[in-house]
């Protein structure tokens, strides 16, 4: 595929045909295709919260950290402002990181548990020269923590295990709320959050969105919250995109097979709705099939599959407002 030209538009963030292939073993090294040829882009002037979903070991959270710059691309660009991450300078290095903080799946993993949770929220500031007193860092503080629906008398001065995995995660929100990024990760956010508790963290990203114009990159599995937030979707499997669009128009009117078994596989809270039938898929060894298919990666799953589909790899078209990877609709 011939380079991409920049464009007249400036993404905040954007993904050009990345790939990321690790070599694993000693004696024999084998290869494994963790992300193929993904692309997408988020706006730098309207705040957008875009998911990446799919089960596990579909790439999603490789791409992530491609776009968070912890991993380096085996080809394809990650753009920042049209830029190439990998060829900023220092200073565009640390606005970079300003911009684009990362939340994770485990809040405790997060925090030194030997020092007090007020740690995480004083060292950005003094390191980006927030606050010219201590006053003054204490009432930013106190304003990041009311912003999350967090009292200072009942998360300052405590360590770690003394708080809930939702105030902890909570305080990750407050200490992105302090640096005023203009992107967050998040990777499973709410996946080891009480279920009491996740809509509170879902809330308070959408309330971030609104109030500060802040981007989300939400990774996740769970279809059902990923509906609650998100305006756009990815759906990803064995590191290909299968369909993107608008959140409904993906999760309502689902184009690709793995997609169709993906919603349908989703409880509904209704118990006179059930099941019509069970949903079982063959199951594949996820190196071999990335390593030797050179077709569509879901064929040997897929309930609707062609010969084609053995020996051609799909490519996404457009469907009305979504793209889909599949050879059904080419």
């Amino acid at each position: 595929m011939p380079p991409l030209q920049v464009s007249e538009i400036m993404n905040l963030i954007e993904a050009r045909n990345i790939c990321k292939i690790f070599e694993l073993g000693r004696l024999v090294r084998r290869k494994i295709v963790a992300v193929e040829n993904v692309s997408f882009s988020i706006p730098n002037d309207k705040p957008l919260i875009l998911t990446l979903a799919g089960e596990s070991g579909s790439g999603k959270t490789t791409t992530a950290r491609m776009i968070l710059g912890f991993i380096k691309p085996t080809s394809g660009e990650i753009l920042y402002k049209n830029k190439n991450i990998w060829h900023m300078s220092k200073d565009e290095w640390t606005k970079f990181h300003r911009d684009v903080q990362a939340i994770f799946q485990d809040p405790y993993g997060s925090f030194n548990p030997l020092r007090k949770v007020d740690r995480i929220l004083t060292v950005p500031i003094r390191k980006f020269k927030l606050a010219s007193s201590k006053d003054e860092e204490q009432e930013l503080i106190a304003k990041a923590l009311a912003n999350v629906g967090l009292e200072t008398s009942k998360v300052l001065g405590k360590y770690p295990h003394e708080l809930s995995g939702g105030q902890r995660q909570r305080i990750m929100l407050a200490r992105a709320f302090l640096i005023k990024p203009k992107l967050i990760v998040a990777d499973e956010p709410v996946s080891m959050i009480d279920a009491s508790l996740r809509a509170n963290i879902l809330n308070t990203m959408v309330d971030l969105k609104k109030k500060l114009g802040i981007s989300f990159l939400y990774i996740t599995h769970d279809l059902s919250t990923a509906r609650y937030i998100s305006d756009e979707i990815i759906i990803m499997y064995l590191g290909n995109i299968t369909e993107m669009g608008p959140i409904d128009d993906v999760v309502l009117k689902p184009l690709h097979p793995y997609v169709k078994l993906l919603v349908d596989s989703v409880p509904k809270p209704n118990p006179d709705e059930r099941w019509r039938e069970k949903i079982e898929l063959p199951r594949t060894e996820l190196s071999k099939q990335a390593i030797q298919m050179k077709g569509c990666k879901f064929y040997s799953r897929c309930p609707e599959r062609m010969d084609k589909c053995l020996k051609e790899k799909p490519k996404l078209i457009k469907v009305h407002r979504k793209l889909v990877a599949c050879h059904l609709y080419a």
